[in-house]
């Protein structure tokens, strides 16, 4: 089958993304590698010792930056429902994290201990109907919110991927009410033409 105008458009920039020859160049596994290093340097996320969640890790580019700024001591818990390969400082399991029974293997992965950071970079599957897929975005931040509000120690900070339109102000206000702080970022790597931000979620109220 042949390819539409619009994905050999993505292919011809995906190749030509200097980022994406940076990731390949730097054993990156993927370019939004290089949003989670700007997002983690700006607002100081990520330290030595500290407990991180991944969620929606694969194919891993998140959670290398994270296992290589959390070292050592720290340790980050990656999961998604498409395989992670194994890399270290990393434990990584693959369901969904609404399922109990993957929900309890995070658990035990977290061995009892809330975590300093929930980081989530999920996007849905693009339909090209943007009604749809502004939904199912706003879904999965949702979803991401819900787990960082139970898993999160007080005080912790939580970063998630969110796309501007329908829903995205209700979410803002929800965040809102549960951070001391929420602020939003665009990182320089994140492509000018996408409409996705990051909310970030500083300091969980114990309140």
């Amino acid at each position: 089958m042949a390819r539409s105008k619009t994905s050999k458009a993505w292919m011809h920039e995906h190749v030509n993304d200097p980022y994406v020859k940076r990731a390949q160049a730097e054993g990156f596994r993927s370019r939004a590698a290089y949003k989670l290093q700007q997002l983690a340097e700006r607002d100081k996320l990520l330290k030595s010792g500290m407990l991180v969640v991944d969620l929606g890790a694969a194919p891993g580019g998140w959670s290398q930056v994270a296992a290589k700024a959390v070292a050592p001591g720290g340790r980050v818990v990656a999961v998604d429902l498409l395989p992670v390969t194994p890399m270290q400082g990393v434990t990584v399991i693959q369901g969904d994290f609404q399922d109990d029974r993957i929900l309890a293997e995070v658990e035990t992965a977290l061995g009892g201990q809330q975590a300093d950071l929930v980081i989530s970079d999920m996007a849905p599957n693009i339909s090209g109907i943007p009604l749809v897929d502004q939904a199912r975005a706003a879904a999965l931040a949702e979803l991401a919110l819900d787990f960082a509000l139970k898993h999160l120690k007080p005080r912790g900070n939580f970063l998630v991927k969110a796309f501007q339109g329908g829903g995205y102000e209700p979410f803002v206000k929800t965040m809102r009410a549960h951070f001391v702080e929420v602020v939003t970022r665009k990182p320089e790597a994140s492509r000018s033409r996408s409409n996705e931000v990051y909310l970030l979620g500083k300091a969980l109220r114990s309140d």
